[in-house]
């Protein structure tokens, strides 16, 4: 694993990226946007996600300049300490431009092991979730506390959240309704705000696919740093992105792959 002797001037930084994405982003948010498409499937991308990727980059260029970025929307940009800061603007666009509040700004600090210190940032609701070497926090306000994952050991007692009812593909989903229908709750459409939830004990389970790296760093470290375990589908690291287990407890994590796996 990479030094993180400096972690205090991590962290110090890490919030000033949270702080100058928060400006740029609700600067747009509930306002008449021009909206584009990626893909020839709808994947929206806007001016305030650009705006604050920039910001982000421009804060890590003057003060962290040897580490390297990936960024959703400016890609990759190399580094000489063995840190990359991966970084996702706002996290749950489709959210953002439709009004809805569960978007969020992601910043992961990962090394050549894998995610190590990340921010879920909600602008609008003040929410900030951070999860590090120091433990996992929630603040808003000027108020901060410790948090960490329930202790729900069986399916039967647990919340389940996705951001997409049909989850991925076919197959895909098919695996998430076997465990949707052993779970006791299940809900949907809340990108990133979910895995902060996972992290803040409110919830017990999300299980996504076709995720980025970018989706998955901050959420990752965050759940990790609160107690909880976050895996691809069979159970491997899962910080490259695709099919994400994130689970409040080693036995519902378990619980939850065997069913996934048939």
């Amino acid at each position: 694993m990479t030094d993180l002797s400096d972690f205090d001037t991590i962290r110090e930084v890490a919030h000033a990226l949270a702080d100058a994405a928060r400006a740029a982003t609700l600067a747009h948010f509930r306002t008449p946007l021009s909206i584009e498409s990626k893909g020839t499937a709808f994947d929206p991308v806007t001016r305030a996600d650009r705006e604050a990727e920039a910001a982000m980059r421009a804060i890590l260029a003057e003060r962290r300049p040897d580490d390297a970025i990936l960024g959703e929307e400016t890609g990759a940009t190399t580094g000489t300490s063995g840190l990359t800061w991966v970084l996702d603007p706002i996290d749950g666009t489709r959210a953002f431009i439709s009004g809805m509040p569960t978007w969020g700004v992601l910043i992961g600090l990962s090394d050549a092991d894998g995610p190590r210190y990340g921010i879920v940032d909600q602008p609008f609701t003040g929410e900030r979730f951070e999860g590090g070497p120091h433990g996992a926090t929630w603040s808003r306000g000027g108020v901060t506390r410790p948090i960490g994952v329930r202790e729900t050991a069986r399916l039967s007692d647990a919340t389940l959240l996705t951001t997409f009812p049909e989850v991925g593909t076919r197959e895909e989903g098919a695996s998430f309704a076997r465990v949707s229908a052993a779970c006791r709750l299940t809900r949907y459409g809340l990108d990133c705000y979910g895995y902060a939830l996972v992290a803040a004990g409110h919830v017990d389970l999300v299980i996504e696919a076709g995720l980025q790296p970018y989706d998955v760093a901050a959420p990752i470290a965050l759940i990790q740093a609160a107690g909880g375990v976050v895996t691809d589908w069979t159970g491997a690291p899962a910080h490259e992105g695709g099919r994400i287990v994130a689970a409040a407890t080693p036995a519902l994590h378990q619980a939850a792959l065997k069913l996934l796996n048939g």
